[in-house]
């Protein structure tokens, strides 16, 4: 099992499956009900290690290294990389951990994945739980009409120019380590952070596969009119198509950079069953920044569910 120089607590249990033609690596801990967590851009499975260890003590709490990231393979077909073939990717080692029903939580790409899943499987999840990441057709809504986020999204043409890696991995990823450490409410990394982050994205084809989910998106800021149509066109789409019937919590960190608050508004018209919870000192790495809030909100969300 190739996992480098990376370190493990004692009680997480770290393993692959092969799923849709390719392997999944994903770090497991305790037992019970399934609860997934699932990364964004540019991080890996160890984004949620602090949830990992809090419900761990009374679920199967899984975290996976998504499709081109870290340990899990990386195909080098764009196409591969669409919204659908990675939801069905999750789907797939979901079934292989033997799960029917589970709780799904998502953060930046990983909360894409998670509302395109929901959207699609809505009878295979008990709960979603969103962290700063826009629901997709507001995110269109919000890239078609509003300026503040196109000029907040500019990095995503960056991200999918061919000179992206090079760009990002010089002076040892001091681009992406800068992402991280912009502004007095980000994250501030430990040393030891700092180097499981540039030993993952050092991987083989690794910055290159989180690349790829930019590349292959059909949503980002237009440069011309035939973008600009292909917007609107994804706007224009029955609500129902992008309608989200599980029970669903957003933890919205309100000093995010990347994504306007203003892709809060008209959530409820996609979503039925909504909880938001703003948090006004919390960054986009608000995971990173508050783990006992955000455990906490995620816990009681669960438990008052549970309790209904």
């Amino acid at each position: 099992m190739d996992t480098g120089k990376m370190k493990y607590r004692d009680n997480f249990k770290e393993n692959y499956a092969e799923v849709n033609g390719i392997r999944l690596h994903y770090v497991s801990v305790g037992e019970g009900k399934l609860i997934l967590f699932l990364h964004g851009f540019p991080e890996f499975w160890a984004e949620w290690e602090n949830q990992l260890i809090e419900f761990g003590k009374d679920h199967q709490a899984t975290a996976i290294d998504l499709p081109g990231y870290n340990l899990s393979s990386k195909p080098t077909e764009l196409a591969r990389y669409s919204l659908g073939n990675i939801v069905e990717d999750v789907n797939a080692l979901v079934r292989h951990l033997g799960h029917k029903r589970f709780i799904l939580v998502g953060h930046d790409w990983g909360g894409v994945v998670a509302w395109f899943f929901a959207i699609r499987h809505p009878d295979l999840l008990d709960k979603l739980i969103i962290i700063n990441s826009p629901h997709p057709a507001i995110f269109a809504r919000e890239m078609l009409n509003n300026a503040a986020q196109r000029d907040a999204s500019q990095y995503m043409l960056l991200f999918r120019d061919p000179a992206a890696e090079k760009i990002l991995s010089d002076n040892n990823y001091a681009v992406l380590l800068q992402l991280f450490s912009e502004g007095e409410n980000q994250w501030k990394m430990s040393d030891m952070e700092r180097e499981r982050y540039i030993e993952a994205w050092s991987r083989p084809g690794a910055l290159t596969g989180g690349l790829n989910y930019y590349r292959a998106s059909q949503v980002y800021p237009p440069g011309s009119a035939k973008e600009e149509n292909s917007l609107r066109e994804i706007t224009k789409l029955p609500h129902d198509i992008f309608a989200v019937k599980v029970p669903t919590l957003l933890i919205w960190g309100e000093q995010d950079m990347v994504f306007s608050k203003e892709n809060l508004t008209g959530l409820n018209e996609y979503v039925q069953d909504l909880t938001i919870v703003r948090i006004p000192d919390g960054s986009h790495w608000v995971i990173k920044q508050q783990p006992e809030r955000v455990s906490s909100l995620i816990r009681e969300f669960i438990e008052n569910r549970n309790k209904a």
